[in-house]
């Protein structure tokens, strides 16, 4: 058994260190991208007003950074994101386990959630701007509620399946609520929890671009409305490829995080 449990461990541990494989597919995916974009560019296929070839993109990313200041439009938008998150998933807890415990709560509330989760975060734009105007606290609370609907459905369907013997043996055993939830509810949701600060992130990135037309000045989605009204197609293509960049790299960030902080389930 303890060299069962020791080579479980090593397997677990080469899981959770860098492999070059994915890596490299990921590099390779993303050649492939480039030189597909790249030929029907070349092929003329598409007016080339619209369809820029990457190297001119790639020309106007560095002028970008290096004159307009890009650099701030990234880390605006991800504390916004970060924010959007962070509060988003602050609230989305106590409620995904309010609902995932309390089947009564869950059966009077899970309609409006599943009503409002439907509801696309731009269409609430016009009712945004009404409450709170036009400065950071309306594209930060368009940001929130995406976070929230995004999470709190993966949290409280991730408390429902937590199998009902161990709740049952543990208050065969004499345990208090607390305790059950404490040492039972909590470690079994935390795999959901994370998984809902995934997906969280994924959904407040996409919702950025809607966030940030509540005129922001600065911002990646400011960058590609204002690429939008002046017809810099160019400056659009930046302005996507670095909310998609970003992103991926946050992702892999929570992706490796996860991992690391999930390994007392894999050592069982």
């Amino acid at each position: 058994m303890p060299q069962e449990r020791a080579v479980k461990r090593s397997g677990c541990a080469k899981q959770r260190g860098f492999s070059t494989a994915p890596f490299l597919a990921g590099v390779a995916s993303f050649l492939t991208l480039g030189a597909a974009w790249g030929l029907l560019w070349w092929s003329n296929l598409f007016d080339r007003g619209l369809l820029p070839a990457p190297w001119e993109v790639l020309k106007v990313l560095i002028e970008q950074m290096t004159e307009k200041g890009l650099w701030l439009d990234i880390l605006l938008s991800t504390r916004r994101v970060v924010v959007g998150v962070v509060c988003g998933l602050a609230i989305a807890l106590p409620v995904g386990f309010l609902l995932g415990w309390y089947k009564s709560v869950r059966a009077f509330i899970d309609p409006v959630i599943n009503f409002y989760r439907a509801l696309p975060p731009i269409a609430l734009i016009p009712l945004v701007i009404v409450y709170f105007g036009i400065g950071e606290p309306a594209r930060i609370s368009v940001l929130i509620y995406a976070a929230f609907f995004s999470s709190v459905i993966v949290i409280y369907e991730g408390i429902k399946m937590i199998p009902p013997i161990y709740i049952r043996v543990s208050k065969a055993l004499g345990a208090s609520d607390f305790e059950i939830f404490k040492k039972i509810v909590v470690p079994a949701a935390l795999p959901h929890v994370l998984t809902a600060f995934r997906v969280s992130t994924g959904v407040c990135w996409t919702t950025l671009v809607a966030a940030e037309l509540v005129a922001a000045e600065r911002g990646l989605g400011a960058v590609i409305v204002n690429g939008q009204n002046f017809f810099q197609v160019p400056v659009i293509f930046v302005g996507i490829i670095m909310i998609g960049t970003v992103a991926v790299l946050m992702d892999q960030v929570l992706r490796y995080a996860t991992a690391h902080l999930l390994t007392w389930q894999e050592s069982m």
